[in-house]
């Protein structure tokens, strides 16, 4: 019998530090709904059991021995909940005020609800634009650019448009991000959890997919803050590690959604954008180095496009590294 309201389930991997502040917000903010908090690490052994021990006692916590990705310690950890509702949150996040039980009141109240995420916050408590977002098509992916959605931020291509509307009330939105999100257990049950096909990113969009396809309704609730300092993780597994595991797990998605021909057509069009923005890059670090400078200020995204552009080749020796048994299943 569940008798918790709300079980919060954390996955760790190296963020020790980042995960004893996410708890103490937790802890501080949430008072008027009962929770159960749940870390699992995956497979990092960064000192985060002791810690638990010495400062969270009341914190359940499951050691894996490798490192299992994302969807699969989430499902893991979910088998152990024995509560109504499920929070999925990131190590590096911090609640702030109430957000939890907005969430769950709102969760509770909106009709045939899904999934629900709050308002992220970047470290600098600017909006963190990824928190709601549309499917991903070979358009949006292609043309996705501080540029581009700065002149058109409510552009249906992102959806996120409600982050730049005014009020208070929940939104209906297509995809929640997997750094903060909420469900009934039941519904996380119906719908088979998080797939277990991607290692990292993508876990998200494809649960708000299964979610909507099974007739339930995404929300975006604004007034559950958040804040996602973000990439706490990834950071720390190389520089080029995003770059190229974003674009597989979106590849992924696109081949389960929309066939192969699709995630074909996409890989093809992020190669012709990694060739323009890579030539952009070059041309414009010429007059630079002319002038004497040894290197470009634009070496970090020279360095993450043409990681992206090895990819898109299918040089991809990160990939393999991750998806080692069914690494060729996903190709045309």
């Amino acid at each position: 019998m569940q008798s918790m309201d709300v079980s919060v389930i954390i996955v760790n991997w190296n963020s020790r530090d980042l995960l004893r502040k996410c708890l103490a917000s937790i802890l501080t903010n949430t008072h008027n709904i009962e929770l159960e908090i749940i870390v699992i690490d995956s497979g990092s052994f960064d000192g985060c059991e002791r810690m638990l021990r010495e400062h969270f006692p009341k914190v359940r916590f499951i050691q894996s021995k490798t490192n299992l990705g994302f969807a699969k310690a989430n499902n893991r950890a979910f088998r152990e909940a024995a509560s109504e509702c499920v929070l999925f949150l990131n190590p590096d996040t911090e609640v702030l005020g109430p957000a939890i039980e907005i969430l769950y009141h709102e969760l509770k109240s909106l009709p045939n609800s899904g999934a629900i995420g709050g308002r992220l916050l970047n470290s600098d408590a600017s909006v963190q634009r990824s928190c709601i977002r549309s499917f991903p098509t070979i358009l949006n992916r292609v043309l996705d650019c501080d540029l581009l959605r700065d002149k058109w931020p409510k552009s249906p291509l992102w959806g996120a448009a409600p982050l730049y509307e005014d009020g208070t009330e929940a939104r209906e939105v297509e995809a929640i991000s997997g750094a903060c999100v909420m469900l009934k257990s039941k519904t996380f049950e119906a719908v088979g959890g998080f797939s277990e096909d991607y290692f990292m990113y993508a876990e998200d969009i494809d649960l708000s997919y299964k979610l909507r396809k099974a007739g339930y309704r995404n929300y975006y609730a604004p007034l559950a803050r958040v804040i996602h300092h973000g990439g706490s993780s990834s950071q720390r597994t190389g520089s080029t590690f995003s770059a190229v595991m974003v674009p597989e797990s979106t590849c992924r998605f696109l081949q389960k959604t929309r066939g192969s021909a699709y995630s074909f057509g996409y890989r093809v069009a992020l190669c012709a954008s990694a060739l323009g923005r890579l030539f952009a890059l070059w041309a414009a670090s010429i007059p630079l180095r002319m002038g004497g400078r040894s290197s470009s200020p634009w070496e970090g995204s020279i360095s993450k496009w043409r990681a992206v552009l090895q990819w898109s080749l299918r040089q991809d020796e990160l990939v393999k590294q991750y998806y080692p048994t069914d690494h060729t299943s996903w190709r045309l």
